[in-house]
């Protein structure tokens, strides 16, 4: 199948699909295995399994050990990598294109065949552990995974990728191997390529290199339950981190542009109305922004600054302000600069190997098919400024989730930062 673009997709009998998206102008291939399932698909006596499997497949296999994996790809001046969401996880390589074959046989043998071996992962496992440190020592990156919990209190959806210590220090090899058997089967998976391929050669080494997947099980995936609510961490740093958060739409609803949109021209750029009012106005911050995470059936709607703690008290009553005068208050000449800033960001994308089989890999997963770029472009050309206050009323009905770490005495109540929201 292919969309007329240069993009092909094509399914084995073992469910696997192929997608391929050829690019004449370059020298490269980029390519790996996108597979549907990450934190929310892991039960809760095992967070953290989907990631530690990711380390692990690193580690060897009967035919390469972990020297020869990473020695294989480098040998010939390529790349290898992987992460671990809470939705997916991916393997990818980036060679010349005379060495894909070798980059796809590395990957393939590493998802079908790793060995697990329990020595090497009670070495991995202590690794893991310190990445967890590690991210607890970064404010503005921790503090995401607490967001995360309090808008999905004890739920898949709120868990940490990384996982908690106290469970990580207990997987076992077993529950390794019964998370692989369980979910990295062909109708989960996708190979995807970009670059300069020829889709019917990639098809054919798909069909070589991945017959060992095992049969698909069904499984259950949670549902998520948006809460809301408020996390506060007093620590001693030098700043005090906020998140301010509300529910947005999934990946499926017909608003997801403009929630991008709206996240744009709220927080997206220098010229963005938190930027000029928070930064450029005030001088409370030195990073503000605001994000849009999209998932199966729901969403987050973010907003993050940093800030002294002699600030924070002026700071989230005027990012407050702004986010509740975004109903009947929204022009149409910020729409479209917000409208041209998405669209840009989406056709620089193109000119990465590595961002379009991303792109398609995630879109297959996602939608099942690949989204033409013109399909995408349209969708947000056509957001309007009813589009966006929509998604803006639809954001402030929801009950906000108000997360900080650092000094937080000076920061006002949650029933008070709730009223400023109109709650």
């Amino acid at each position: 199948m292919s969309d007329g673009s240069g993009i092909q997709v094509t399914t084995l009998d073992n469910g696997l699909r192929v997608v391929t998206d050829s690019m004449a102008g370059v020298e490269t291939v980029s390519l790996g295995v996108w597979v549907g399932v990450g934190t929310r698909d892991e039960a809760p006596e095992v967070n953290g399994v989907a990631h530690l499997v990711e380390h692990m497949l690193f580690k060897g296999t009967p035919k390469r050990d972990a020297y020869q994996i990473s020695r294989q790809i480098e040998d010939v001046g390529g790349h290898l990598n992987a992460y671990t969401t809470r939705e997916h996880t991916a393997y990818y390589a980036k060679v010349l294109k005379e060495d894909a074959a070798l980059a796809l046989d590395i990957v393939a043998d590493m998802v079908q065949h790793a060995s697990l071996d329990a020595e090497e992962l009670t070495k991995e496992r202590t690794v893991v552990l310190q990445e967890i440190g590690q991210a607890e020592d970064t404010p503005d990156d921790i503090i995401f995974d607490h967001f995360q919990a309090t808008a999905f209190p004890g739920q898949a959806l709120g868990r940490p990728v990384l996982g908690l210590p106290d469970i990580v220090e207990r997987l076992s090899r077993d529950d390794l191997v019964a998370y692989v058997q369980g979910h990295y089967s062909g109708p989960a998976m996708v190979v995807a390529a970009s670059g300069r391929i020829e889709h019917a050669r990639m098809v054919e080494m798909a069909s070589d290199m991945f017959g060992a997947l095992p049969k698909p099980q069904a499984w259950t995936q949670e549902a998520a339950r948006y809460s809301g609510g408020d996390f506060r961490d007093e620590r001693d740093l030098e700043q005090t981190h906020v998140v301010l958060g509300f529910e947005a739409v999934g990946v499926h609803h017909e608003d997801n542009y403009a929630t991008q949109v709206l996240s744009t021209l709220l927080g997206g750029g220098m010229s963005s109305r938190l930027f000029q009012e928070v930064r450029e106005k005030r001088g409370l911050v030195y990073s503000i922004y605001s994000f849009a995470s999209h998932f199966a059936e729901t969403g987050l709607f973010g907003i993050y600054a940093g800030t002294g703690p002699d600030q924070v008290a002026e700071l989230v009553p005027v990012v407050c302000g702004e986010v509740a005068d975004l109903v009947g208050d929204i022009r149409e000449e910020e729409v479209a600069r917000a409208r041209a800033q998405l669209k840009s960001s989406l056709v620089m994308a193109l000119e990465s190997s590595m961002a379009r089989c991303e792109q398609v890999g995630q879109q297959m997963l996602v939608h099942g098919r690949p989204v033409p770029t013109a399909e995408m472009l349209a969708r947000v050309d056509a957001v309007d400024v009813a589009a966006v206050e929509r998604c803006a009323r639809r954001m402030l009905d929801s009950v906000p989730v108000v997360t900080a770490l650092g000094p937080v005495t000076g920061l006002e109540s949650y029933d008070r930062i709730r009223a400023r929201l109109g709650h």
